[in-house]
């Protein structure tokens, strides 16, 4: 079984997105069997908190089930535990270190890292690799739209 934790501030907008996307994505290639996936965050500024309502009613618009859920902050267990930690932006890898410190295994990425293309300049097909937050943004769609990019050819490759 493939575990995977997806990681992005405070485990509210952009993790959980990408947590039941994934879901989503794995159930209808009928390999749900085969992975095990949830979200955290490097912060503990939302611990406890269920995903916050914009991101769920971008899930709902696109048709992705999802469940309450408290948010959580990243353990050094989840990073033995799990087989890819998946961050959302840079500012997560930095804030990872904190909690886990160096990476010798290679298990830590950024989402968009799976587009399989190579990252130069903070450019990934002449996006940014971060996936912006939509905390500060209000752009749900946008991120909606690189989380699903991301986790598709994330699925794709594993």
């Amino acid at each position: 079984m493939t575990k995977i934790l997806f990681i992005c501030h405070g485990n509210i907008c952009r993790s959980p997105m990408a947590e039941f996307i994934m879901k989503q994505l794995v159930s209808q290639a009928g390999r749900s069997a085969d992975f095990e996936i949830a979200s955290a965050a490097v912060s503990t500024e939302e611990i406890g908190n269920d995903i916050y309502p914009p991101a769920k009613r971008m899930l709902t618009a696109k048709g992705v089930p999802f469940t309450r859920r408290a948010a959580r902050q990243m353990t050094r267990a989840d990073y033995a535990y799990y087989d890819y930690i998946i961050c959302m932006d840079q500012s997560n890898l930095r804030w990872l270190r904190y909690i886990i410190g160096d990476a010798p295994d290679h298990k830590v990425s950024l989402l968009k890292q799976w587009l399989n293309v190579p990252i130069n300049d903070q450019m990934v097909n002449d996006k940014m690799v971060n996936i912006s937050d939509p905390w500060y943004t209000g752009d749900f769609t946008t991120a909606y739209d690189d989380i699903l990019e991301g986790c598709q050819a994330m699925l794709s490759q594993l």
